[in-house]
């Protein structure tokens, strides 16, 4: 055999990497996650993963809301500080210059540099060990204008998104096909 033999660990990568916000207007905060997908499409759900010592865990808990905000190439370097940096010490969206707004179906802020905007409501907490994770319903989504095209489509590889990977981040290159390409008759698009 070729392969190592590993132990058992968190070796699905790369993953998206996100910025949560919560809280509320006023008192607002934000969480880096690298632990987050799609769950259910009708209804439509979501989760993220959280470490229960860490600051927003109690925020998300008791508000039972969040924003997964989807991070690009040039939210990197916040993205990054927002997961190394305590919102316990800082208002982390002041000390990135980044912008807040209101979410229109909760009460917490929504990061408005971020190409698209997810609005979450807890539905239930799984204690899984290490971290707890959040379910939840997606109340609705925002997409900034400036990614869509002619044909209303978002365009993702225009926003730049970022992954995770082992403790780095990486941008996601260029398109290699579409859902079917493979199969699709030639001359087809």
């Amino acid at each position: 055999m070729s392969k190592q033999i590993w132990k058992p660990g968190t070796i699905l990568y790369p993953v998206p990497v996100v910025m949560v916000s919560c809280g509320t207007m006023e008192k607002s905060n934000i969480i880096t996650i690298a632990w987050t997908g799609t769950i259910n499409t009708d209804p439509a759900m979501t989760y993220i993963s959280v470490r229960p010592e860490r600051h927003s865990y109690n925020i998300i808990k008791e508000t039972g809301e969040f924003v997964i905000n989807v991070t690009t190439e040039s939210l990197a370097y916040a993205t990054d500080w927002c997961g190394v940096k305590s919102g316990k010490d800082f208002d982390k969206f002041k000390e990135m210059g980044l912008t807040k707004e209101k979410a229109p179906h909760l009460n917490c802020p929504i990061i408005s540099e971020s190409p698209i905007s997810i609005e979450c409501k807890v539905k239930e907490i799984l204690e899984l060990g290490t971290h707890h994770m959040f379910l939840a319903e997606i109340a609705g989504a925002l997409a900034d204008e400036k990614y869509m095209d002619e044909k209303g489509k978002f365009d993702f590889e225009n926003s730049k998104p970022i992954c995770y990977s082992h403790g780095e981040y990486f941008g996601l290159g260029n398109k290699l096909g579409k859902f079917g390409y493979s199969v699709q008759k030639k001359g087809k698009k």
